[in-house]
């Protein structure tokens, strides 16, 4: 089962990054998406509705407080979707990360914070050693539905990627070790199609671009990870039972209704493999 091609791998090592097309069936994001809406609980056929959620639900750039549904670990526990990040990452031994869902709707003027647009790194890049050690870390993002280049997705700039110390090097020691200068550069949207997933270094200066489309943005983030600590453990089982969001995570505020708490009961189903991703089983049990 030759999830990645030696050609992919060589592509990811050389600019960052690789799109892996349509590793996830449709109907697997299609439901993803209607879990969005239920959250919301609004018509996505109105595009009124696409501006109005809950308070506190959705946030800047459209992250939608969401984390647990039967739908989102559906996918995060695909074998196909395990096998992507273990052939990249070297490592059999994974953790799933518990992240969000996006739905980003076209730029509004009275809704600018939905649609944000700036680049990043994953990583402060004022402490990486030398030589920089790519691909030791990586993150991903599931194309739900088809995506457009004006769309409003992942977009990054490679070409600092590829020359990334000597970039570093150029730079002036009171620069910010997390958003860099473009100057001379332009970030390159990454369009696909619906269960499209793209994996990135952490090292490779990315971010979402403006929805200048007339229909939103959808997306699940996900990444994994080496398993780690017996409390890290814990604390991944906990959310996992109690379908909450990470604690005391500036970034991940949770949702104040509490939707997925009572909307559901009990915590959603997991795969044999997919209770080794949460780390409710031991890889070294299996």
């Amino acid at each position: 089962m030759a999830i990645i091609t030696k050609e992919q791998v060589e592509f990811f090592r050389h600019n960052g990054y690789v799109k892996l097309e349509g590793l996830v069936p449709k109907a697997y994001c299609d439901k993803v998406i209607e879990a969005i809406w239920s959250c919301l609980g609004k018509d996505a056929s109105d595009p009124e509705n696409w501006y109005a959620p809950p308070p506190g639900v959705m946030n800047r750039d459209g992250m939608v407080e969401l984390y647990h549904h039967q739908a989102m670990w559906d996918i995060r526990q695909l074998e196909a979707v395990y096998d992507a990040f273990a052939a990249l990452l070297g490592e059999e031994k994974l953790w799933v990360s518990i992240d969000r869902v996006n739905m980003k709707p076209p730029m509004r003027a009275d809704k600018k914070h939905l649609d944000n647009s700036f680049i990043h790194w994953d990583t402060d890049t004022s402490v990486l050693p030398r030589p920089i050690p790519k691909g030791r870390r990586v993150q991903g993002v599931l194309y739900l539905a088809d995506t457009e280049a004006n769309q409003g997705g992942f977009q990054c700039v490679p070409e600092i990627y590829h020359d990334l110390e000597q970039y570093l090097d150029r730079q002036p020691a009171d620069r910010n070790p997390r958003v860099p200068d473009l100057t001379g550069y332009e970030a390159r949207p990454i369009p696909g199609k619906a269960g499209d997933l793209l994996i990135w270094d952490v090292l490779l200066a990315h971010g979402n671009g403006h929805n200048r489309n007339t229909v939103p943005r959808y997306a699940q983030y996900m990444t994994m990870f080496p398993e780690g600590s017996e409390e890290a453990r814990e604390q991944r089982v906990k959310m996992w039972r109690e379908r909450s969001a990470p604690e005391h995570h500036p970034a991940f505020p949770g949702d104040p209704r509490k939707w997925e708490q009572t909307a559901f009961e009990g915590p959603p189903e997991l795969t044999p493999l997919g209770r080794k991703l949460l780390g409710l089983d031991a890889w070294r049990d299996a």
